[in-house]
């Protein structure tokens, strides 16, 4: 529920962000940002701040489809940010599974116009106050999801002295897209990774622009959960956002790849799951030919439901599958964003030198603990710190949703615990949650502000190393009514 307190100043005009209607001002000073002025809203926590639905780029539709974010344009008067923006174009959710865990619904419509962000901090204005930022990368296979999901509440992270920022970016054929007629227009950074560039500029208006928000622009954690976690990887490895964070964390995203994984990729890309440019600009263009897409003003001129669609008819068509519906999205190694893949740059010693968080819940798949072993080696042996997690609580369940995947500790179901967000949930929870989730969200901003999840004076969690070969495990204790200390390994 929004609280908007709110007065109105004679004669003082106010645009919404996403609406030219006239908005009353709220009791939060005005920020100078890129693109013009700003106001916040109450969250419903006593002294947080937040801003919904801030542009951060130029909308990327028209002769922006396909494009570099471009410069957001300059708006007059003061925006009050009070709703989020449009979540990326991409499927229906249908009713029952994820959409029955997060109750989708409420947001905005889908839509290519979608590169906004959203901030909550507790120092609006307060332009010396240096607060760490913590800056969350939905995911979704980098085909679905926004920065606005109820999960993502974040108020309790402004609670912690952290301003955290979430945001959107372009997801499946919109954000994934090669084509040699699109990489001609650019030659020298042709890319396709259009998502992965909406990333890399929401980090870049965090660097010009948290000052106003009260934030350290030079105290950057980047966190991500799922393919939010996969392009924390990408992002650690891309020389584009060298200066622009100084941590990570990444959730249940894997590490380091292994041989057995390479059966789920399709025939003929690497085993790191990320086609070349090259192999993703032939896969695409037999696609787009068989369409009758041939130039770039073909392909922006084809409405948004052809494009989203485009693959999938395809594929029933001609019966051949292709890198727009083989699996998960990755961005491609197209020596500008991304030089390498990410395993190949980890082994190079040529990913981001920051200290990072790894870990997963006990119900993904086996394979996930070794690559994160193997990951946290990896970097103990070129100098670095990995800390290492299992998020072991299965989440309480009152009988009314039957889905085996939304059973035990699942795959995304610590995502109500990192946010503190149980009260968007449907789920019986105990204090043993609350509690559980006031540890972890403990860690994780204890890990946004000193690079360690113990707090500055260190603690029981040490980096995994060969000497110290355990994850920390969060569970209950036997009777689900307190949280286990931290400090307990990971068995195997």
């Amino acid at each position: 529920m929004k609280r908007l307190l709110s007065f109105i100043f004679g004669g003082f005009m106010l645009a919404a962000c996403g609406s030219a209607d006239v908005k009353q001002t709220v009791e939060s000073p005005v920020l100078s940002i890129e693109g013009g002025q700003i106001q916040g809203v109450a969250a419903d926590i006593e002294g947080v701040t937040v801003y919904r639905g801030i542009p951060f780029a130029a909308p990327p539709i028209g002769e922006n489809r396909w494009k570099a974010p471009q410069p957001v344009k300059p708006w007059t008067g003061v925006k009050v940010c009070d709703e989020f923006g449009h979540p990326a174009f991409q499927g229906a959710h249908y009713d029952g599974g994820y959409t029955t865990e997060w109750g989708y619904g409420d947001e905005k419509p889908y839509s290519e116009d979608c590169l906004y962000l959203n901030v909550w901090t507790k120092a609006p204005g307060d332009v010396n106050k240096k607060l760490p930022v913590a800056i969350w990368i939905f995911g979704g296979g980098m085909r679905e999801g926004w920065g606005s999901e109820p999960e993502f509440d974040g108020k309790y992270w402004a609670t912690k002295d952290v301003v955290i920022v979430t945001f959107n970016y372009r997801v499946g054929p919109f954000g994934f897209f090669a084509h040699p007629a699109l990489s001609a227009e650019d030659p020298e950074h042709a890319t396709g990774n259009w998502g992965t560039l909406d990333q890399i500029e929401a980090m870049k208006w965090v660097k010009k622009n948290i000052q106003q928000f009260g934030g350290d622009p030079d105290n950057v954690m980047i966190f991500g959960q799922s393919a939010g976690a996969r392009s924390t990887k990408f992002l650690c490895s891309s020389p584009l956002t060298k200066g622009l964070f100084n941590k990570a964390v990444i959730m249940s995203g894997s590490g380091l790849m292994k041989p057995k994984a390479e059966n789920a990729m399709p025939a003929g890309f690497p085993s790191s799951g990320q086609p070349t440019l090259a192999e993703a600009e032939q896969s695409i263009k037999e696609v787009c030919d068989w369409a009758n897409l041939k130039t770039a003003e073909d392909l922006r001129k084809a409405s948004t439901e052809t494009i989203y669609a485009l693959a999938d008819v395809y594929t029933r068509v001609t019966g051949k599958r292709t890198c727009m519906n083989s699996g998960p999205i990755s961005p491609y190694v197209d020596g500008y964003v991304l030089p390498k893949a990410f395993d190949d740059a980890c082994m190079a010693g040529e990913i981001a030198d920051v200290p990072y968080m790894i870990g997963y819940t006990k119900n993904d798949p086996p394979f996930m603990k070794d690559q994160i072993v193997d990951f946290c080696l990896n970097r103990q042996e070129l100098g670095g710190k990995a800390w290492a997690y299992q998020f072991a609580r299965p989440l309480p369940d009152d009988g009314s949703h039957p889905e085996d995947y939304l059973k035990g500790a699942f795959h995304s179901s610590d995502l109500w615990f990192v946010f503190k967000s149980l009260e968007h949930c449907w789920r019986p929870w105990t204090k043993g949650d609350w509690d559980l989730s006031e540890k972890m969200l403990t860690a994780w901003s204890n890990f946004a502000k000193y690079g360690d999840p113990n707090g500055k004076d260190g603690g029981v969690w040490a980096p995994y190393s060969t000497e110290n070969a355990k994850f920390m495990v969060f569970k209950l204790d036997d009777k689900d009514q307190e949280a286990s200390e931290m400090g307990e390994p990971l068995l195997p």
